[in-house]
């Protein structure tokens, strides 16, 4: 059978949100360019973008504790918060010119407005939330956020939680109405879509087997077509490797310099779904808590509403456990196959920092549905058991590496680019926030392996997003402008509030 060789501009390879976006991008930035996408599942967004395998928040630190840390003298930390806020307008002003521009269409198929609110337990829980609130209610990312400790008031924002609840222990919250939820996997088939009307080649069921530089400096990719079993050659300038959790194996196969020295730790997720249209009537907003000592951040326990399949639905987690596949379609031979003679320290160093994640796990791993219905309760009092099923999340791979600030074998709870130092290639590892930052993250691989092009680029990019190179904290006027303006855009604009 004979092989297939092929020459072109751009390869990406996943077909998730984050080639999704790079694509995107780069089709109006250099619209001559040729892109070919390979993703070895049948469609896109199957994997991490896929609305069953994330929580579909639409991440902006409003109500996600872990993004804001209490110091040593008491104060908040508010930095990262901030970060994370700002970097989410970015993708909502990119999805709104889309939109402007009819590229893509119907707004309220992916990203519907939600109010996010953070609920504490406890007197030591609630100082800290009152202090969290007074750091960010001043600022213009956070305005209309209010907060709470009466019971009455917190009854109306959210009836369920509070309902039955007969506990003497302190509680309070914070709510904010600009809140999102995201349909990533939604929005990932739309951009696809978009991509395949500009002539983007989208290979599905076609699994990357390696990656090999060649003389002139492109990268050959070798490709295996699922179907045909014909081993396909392609050869491009730039790669971008977007495959979530697969991202860290191909990386390793290039053999850059900065693949060295990372590893992958693979949690995997449960979610509780409400079966009973009674009770998810009954609220409405993203509730989040305080993740237990020695949990990732990732596991902050969260009651949310949901918009999948056209449908409101309610999700209460997620509940980590442990799988050593990297991907929910990968194989149990992943983590063992991460492991190379260049980072073998660094994930024996992780595994003695990380003792405690890994008693967290296994109690995860152990834990009952009648466990797992206790831990419901406390947001829900009444919850009852033949209300909820349990549905398999995605997989995440949290970036093991030596740093600075950590030593050896620090494990990473961002998302991160790794590329190569002339650019030609890119990987995206880590999770959340993830989904929510894609446009920030990829105009970091543009910054980074573009750089002779982001001159020439600037003005179009400014047009597509508008505070780029800009910071919306230190301009709240803009800022007021452009969360008006894309609230109009993607139809949020009844339940948004602008700062004065």
């Amino acid at each position: 059978m004979s092989n297939v060789y092929k020459k072109t501009d751009v390869i990406l390879i996943g077909a998730g949100v984050m080639s999704a976006t790079l694509g995107s991008l780069l089709k109006e930035l250099a619209p001559e360019w040729e892109i070919k996408v390979f993703e070895k599942l049948a469609d896109a967004g199957e994997e991490s973008s896929n609305e069953w395998n994330n929580a579909g928040t639409g991440h902006a630190a409003l109500c996600e504790l872990n993004y804001t840390s209490e110091q040593a003298d008491g104060s908040i930390d508010i930095t990262k918060a901030v970060r994370i806020n700002e970097q989410f307008q970015l993708s909502r002003q990119f999805w709104s010119y889309l939109v402007s521009s009819n590229l893509i269409h119907h707004p309220q198929e992916f990203i519907m407005p939600i109010p996010h609110i953070s609920f504490v337990q406890g007197e030591k829980n609630v100082s800290f939330l009152k202090k969290r609130f007074e750091a960010l209610s001043n600022n213009p990312l956070f305005q209309g956020m209010e907060y709470s400790d009466r019971p009455e008031k917190l009854k109306e924002w959210m009836p369920l939680v509070m309902k039955g609840r007969t506990s003497t222990e302190a509680i309070a919250a914070t709510k904010i109405d600009s809140g999102t939820d995201v349909n990533f996997g939604a929005l990932t088939r739309m951009l696809f879509t978009h991509l395949k009307s500009k002539s983007v080649e989208i290979n599905y069921n076609h699994s990357v087997e390696n990656l090999t530089r060649t003389a002139d400096g492109s990268w050959e990719v070798k490709v295996h077509d699922i179907h045909s079993g014909k081993q396909e050659y392609h050869t491009a300038n730039f790669v971008f490797i977007g495959g979530g959790g697969g991202s860290l194996s191909l990386l390793q196969k290039t053999g850059i310099p900065e693949s060295k020295h990372i590893g992958g730790f693979p949690v995997s997720g449960l979610f509780m779904v409400c079966n009973n249209p009674e009770v998810v009537a009954q609220h409405h907003g993203k509730v989040y808590g305080k993740a237990k000592v020695g949990a990732p951040p990732m596991s902050v326990p969260h009651l949310d509403t949901r918009y999948i399949d056209r449908k409101k639905t309610l999700l209460f987690g997620p509940f980590a456990g442990f799988s050593p596949k990297f991907l929910k379609t990968g194989s149990n031979l992943d983590l063992i196959n991460s492991v190379k003679p260049n980072n073998i320290l660094t994930m024996l160093a992780a595994g003695v920092k990380e003792m405690g994640l890994t008693k967290y796990l296994i109690q995860q791993v152990l834990l009952s549905n009648e466990k797992r219905m206790e831990e419901l309760r406390e947001f829900i009092p009444n919850a009852k058991s033949e209300d909820w099923d349990i549905v398999v999340a995605g997989q995440r791979v949290q970036v093991i590496k030596d740093t600075e600030a950590g030593g050896k074998g620090t494990l990473q709870f961002g998302t991160e680019v790794v590329s190569s130092a002339d650019g030609s290639v890119a990987a995206l590892l880590g999770a959340s926030p993830g989904a929510s930052t894609a446009v920030h993250v990829m105009l970091e691989v543009l910054e980074k392996c573009f750089p002779q092009h982001i001159e020439e680029w600037e003005s179009k990019i400014k047009e597509m997003i508008p505070s780029y190179g800009l910071s919306l904290v230190e301009n709240p006027a803009l800022f007021n402008e452009i969360h008006a303006s894309t609230a109009q855009m993607l139809d949020l604009s009844k339940k948004e509030l602008v700062y004065r």
